[in-house]
């Protein structure tokens, strides 16, 4: 018999979620078969079989939290003919002949690196515990646990709804609760409601955000650019380009390249802060956010200045890809100097974005939209046009110099063939 055991994923990530088993308990598997995924901060990783067997037993339901090392599962080698009975009997049969006491089941898994969520009773209870005794009608307070701190988890249910009687007095009390519609005169009836477990990665999302913004001295300046001469280029070049380099010729490289022209004038914006020292960075890893069904992430384009346009299109649509089909590595996202959101794909017209710490400046780009622009004191043009703002941290960046940057991106936007000299 072997274990199955979380791997190590990188060291920024000590703990992830059970996100769903592939396989069944008494389901025979192939070696490299995928057996369960699992959920961390940033990525979604799947878990193999190391070699062929039956799944004995799965320890950690989905939805419970679990360490690096931690075993999860068993697995028996040999093709167990995989009926639809658990193969964890035999295994009973021993530890129930080697232990001294015989407890009517085995023990339930030890509750080291669960992180076991508190129900609304107070008592503190796995999430595959609390979703089984909601489905059961059983209240969490009346399960006794056979866990030394009182944890209730998902076999301590089990156990309690064997043993008690079909109660009779929670279906009564809960019958009242989903009426098809008001009371003839009644001005109170239950709304309904939909309750979502938040994902991992939504999690840490909303952890970081916060802490960006309770850390950092953020603040936002705006500016606005004239699209016309991009436009204008990519008019003219976007069928040669897409000839030569099977690619289309967007937005994002010509805004990381005017990034990368003004980070290179103020290298304080492509710094990080560590303790009390500033760390000046002499590369350009440039993040993009990118929008997930998970949620937004940044995977980063590696040494930015180093590539022409083709490149860093080809390299931005790979990592969109990859972040849309949940395919993508840790070393897709970590790192990265200072990041780049275009909310103007959602019709964004004008927002402050926040910080992806431990980085000190992000730049937002907005929707492109016709607007009348003063040419001189005679005339007037409709124009397309977009707000960028650019949030920083002032604890090291001077507000003149968080202007002057946005000043020097714009100026490169709007003369185009100076991005080709500034690169």
């Amino acid at each position: 018999m072997s274990e199955i055991k979380v791997p190590a994923m990188g060291e920024s990530i000590t703990e992830g979620t059970v996100s769903r088993w592939m396989v069944k308990e008494g389901d025979t598997v192939n070696q490299g078969d995928v057996l369960l995924e699992l959920e961390t901060d940033k990525v979604n990783i799947e878990i193999s079989a190391e070699e062929s067997g039956v799944l004995e037993k799965i320890i950690r339901q989905e939805g419970e939290t679990v360490e690096i090392g931690e075993t999860i599962g068993t697995l028996s080698a040999g093709s167990g003919g995989g009926s639809g009975a658990p193969a964890s009997e035999p295994a009973a049969a021993e530890e129930k002949k080697a232990a001294t006491p015989a407890p009517e089941a085995p023990t339930p898994p030890a509750p080291v690196a669960a992180a076991p969520e508190s129900s609304e009773s107070g008592k503190t209870a796995s999430p595959s515990a609390r979703k089984l005794a909601r489905e059961r009608g059983i209240e969490l307070d009346q399960v006794q646990s056979k866990d030394p701190i009182g944890r209730v988890y998902q076999d301590d249910v089990k156990s309690h709804s064997n043993q008690a009687p079909a109660p009779a007095a929670p279906p009564a009390t809960k019958a009242p609760s989903a009426p098809s519609a008001p009371a003839a005169g009644s001005s109170t009836y239950t709304k309904p409601v939909e309750r979502q477990r938040m994902s991992r990665r939504r999690a840490t999302i909303a952890k970081r955000l916060v802490e960006a913004q309770q850390t950092a001295a953020m603040l936002t300046t705006f500016n606005e650019v004239d699209m016309t001469a991009i436009m204008d280029v990519r008019k003219r070049r976007k069928d040669k380009f897409k000839e030569k380099h099977e690619i289309n010729l967007g937005f994002m490289s010509f805004f990381t390249k005017a990034v990368v022209g003004a980070l290179k004038k103020f290298p304080t914006i492509n710094a990080e802060i560590d303790g009390e020292d500033v760390v000046l960075k002499k590369y350009y890893d440039i993040g993009i956010a990118v929008s997930a069904k998970e949620g937004l992430v940044v995977p980063v384009v590696r040494d930015a200045d180093r590539l022409g346009f083709a490149e860093i299109e080809k390299s931005i649509a790979d990592l969109a890809s990859k972040a849309r089909s949940n395919t993508l590595a840790l070393s897709d996202l970590q790192g990265g100097t200072f990041t780049i959101t275009n909310g103007g794909t959602f019709g964004s017209l004008l927002s402050t974005p926040i910080l992806n710490t431990p980085q000190v400046g992000i730049l937002g780009m907005h929707k492109i939209q016709l607007r009348p622009v003063a040419i001189d004191a005679e005339r007037m043009e409709n124009r397309p046009m977009m707000y960028i703002a650019l949030s920083y941290d002032h604890r090291i960046i001077d507000g003149s110099e968080a202007v002057r940057f946005l000043v020097t991106v714009k100026e490169l936007l709007e003369d185009p063939e100076s991005l080709l000299i500034e690169g």
